[in-house]
Order: structure tokens, then sequence, then C-alpha cells
């Protein structure tokens, strides 16, 4: 990554490696330099040094976007992050410096919302547990309560952050003829009327729903939202499922709840340091489903999600209007 740059092109740096069909595009308008692997983040000092000559980057979750990053960044026009979250990127910073940051909302929504509620399904029915349990060789008869989880149908659904994917999880819910609850910073009378969902204080969904679904945003406000009194505030039969992102749940607090007996399971696809360190307590406890962050993980959605970071650098770049723009006063620095 240290070959010679073309001064009329613009520099894209993307830090994962990425299909050659899919950056074709970006190669058609400028230079285009990948970090080689797919499975290990770009190293630190490798982001830095290319930041400081790109005209583009296309980030990962994973990869800390910051104040560091964009002050070396002195041509730097557009951060296309591969998420709808945007966390790891100092957004109003970006702005300041005047680079677009943009996102990969929609094009996920479905996928995510099958493996949020594969999870709560496989929590709720001790699905990880069975096969682990057949392939040790377990198996000696058949019992009544062997490996018995809970039902799921005709149960309560509570949903914090019914956003697109919660209302895609909802429908799912829907289907399974659940009783769906929600909480948000604001009413969605739309999913009201199609799903029948009703709104509730935090406190009131937690208390009155048989499996928590979490699918906030992180923020601020969010920051271990789910401490160690809501987890008091659910039922000890309640299942617990998070797909949204690690922080927003005290670990701490989620451990110490399951292992009072004060919620009964749950199923976490995000945790608040990635990758989780397979000796963190909560892996240690037989239930509680873990899996990698894989809720957009589909070979379908994940090439959109990286058709669309293309295509949001290309507008940047060719001086058009990006289709997902999270810093929507960057349109009025760049009209101005």
């Amino acid at each position: 990554m240290e070959g010679e740059i073309d001064m009329d092109k613009p520099y894209i740096f993307i830090t994962r490696k990425l299909p050659e069909e899919v950056i074709a595009p970006l190669r058609a308008i400028g230079e285009v330099e990948m970090w080689p692997y797919d499975d290990v983040p770009v190293a630190r000092d490798v982001l830095l040094a290319n930041a400081k000559k790109a005209d583009a980057l296309l980030t990962m979750l994973s990869d800390r976007i910051d104040r560091e990053v964009m002050e070396v960044g002195e041509k730097l026009k557009v951060v296309a992050n591969m998420a709808v979250g945007f966390d790891n990127i100092d957004v109003p910073v970006a702005t300041e410096y005047g680079i677009a940051v943009c996102n990969t909302p929609d094009v996920l929504n479905d996928t995510t919302a099958d493996l949020t509620f594969a999870l709560l399904l496989a929590t709720a029915r001790r699905i990880v547990e069975a096969a682990e349990y057949i392939k040790a060789g377990e198996w000696k008869s058949w019992s009544p309560f062997l490996l018995a989880g809970t039902d799921v149908h005709h149960k309560t659904i509570g949903i914090v952050g019914l956003g697109k994917i919660g209302q895609a999880v909802a429908k799912r819910a829907k289907g399974f003829d659940m009783n769906i609850l929600y909480h948000n910073r604001t009413r969605n009378e739309e999913a009201e009327r199609q799903l029948g969902a009703v709104y509730c204080t935090f406190q009131q969904l937690l208390q009155a729903a048989d499996f928590v679904v979490c699918l906030t945003p992180l923020t601020a406000e969010t920051r271990h939202l789910f401490n160690r009194q809501a987890f008091r505030w659910m039922k000890k039969s309640a299942i617990f499922i998070n797909a949204s992102r690690g922080a927003v749940v005290d670990e701490e607090a989620l451990y110490e709840a399951l292992v009072a007996g004060e919620i009964a399971a749950a199923g976490l696809d995000v945790f608040t340091k990635e990758p989780v360190d397979p000796s963190h307590p909560l892996l240690s406890l037989k239930n509680v489903v873990a899996l990698p962050h894989i809720g957009s993980a589909s070979i379908e959605t994940r090439r959109k999600m990286m058709e669309r970071s293309c295509r949001n650098i290309l507008a940047v770049l060719t001086g058009e209007t990006p289709e997902a723009l999270v810093n929507t006063e960057w349109l009025a620095q760049k009209r101005s």
C-alpha cells in the first residue's frame, strides 16, 4: 500500500478487503487501496497513514474514526461507513471539518430482523444448547422435559427501539400471534395502526414483556440503558435479546441478573468490546446464546451494503448528494 499515487485522481482507502467487482466503480474514478484482510481490523497506523492522503474512506463499524483521523485527513471529503450505526465515527468533528458521513440504512432491515427473531427463538427453545448436547453424545433417551424451553407464540414481545428494524421484527412477531409492546423516544403511529403495537413507558414494557428485544441505537442517553434496575423490573421468566449495540447494556448487571435468576435467559449478537473475549463471564452461562455480531450477515445484504457505500463515495466525489447522509449539516456547508 505504498505505491505512487496519481494526484489527479481521488485517493480512496477501504479498511477491509472487498470483492473487486464491487469496488470497480471506485477504481474507474480514482486510486483505490484496500487493507488486504477481510477478517482482521485495519492497523491504526495504517489507517492514519492512508487517511492523511485520502479523499474518501470506506470504513467498518469496528474502525474508530475520531478527531485524530480527521485532523490528519487534510483532503478527506467523505467517510462511508458500511453499517447503519455510526457510533464509531465522531460525527460532530466530521461536520466541523466539512466531511460527509454516510451509512447504509434500509438495505439490511429484513436481514437483521430475521437474525434477531432467530436469536429470540434459539434462546427460548435452547437450540444451541440442544445442538451441543447431541454432538457431545449426551442424548441417551427421550424424557418429558429434556432441554425444554419456553413457547414464543402468543407471548408478549417488548421492542425497545421501534425503528425500521424494530418494525420488521414486530411483523415477524405478529406471525407468531404475539402481543407487541414498544418503547421509543417518539410514538410510532404507523406501527400502532398496522401491527397493533402498543406504546409503553420503558418500565411498563419491562414489567409486562415475556421477551425484551433491544434495537435502540447507542447514544449518550441509551448507554447502559439496561442496568441492574432494568433487569429487576423484568419478569423472572423474561428473555432478553440484544441486537443493537453492546454498550446499551451494562454487561456486569446482565450477568448478575442471570446468575441471580432475575431473568431467565439472554440472546446477544453484540458486546461492549468486540470481538468478545472467550473468558467473558456471560459466555460461561448455559442460558446465554452468544453470536459474533452477525445481524446483517447474509451474502446478499452485505453485498448491498458494500455497493451502497461505494455509491455514497462516488456521489460525494462527483459533487452529488449521497444516498444516505448522516450529517445533513454537511449539505448546507457544501451549498454555502
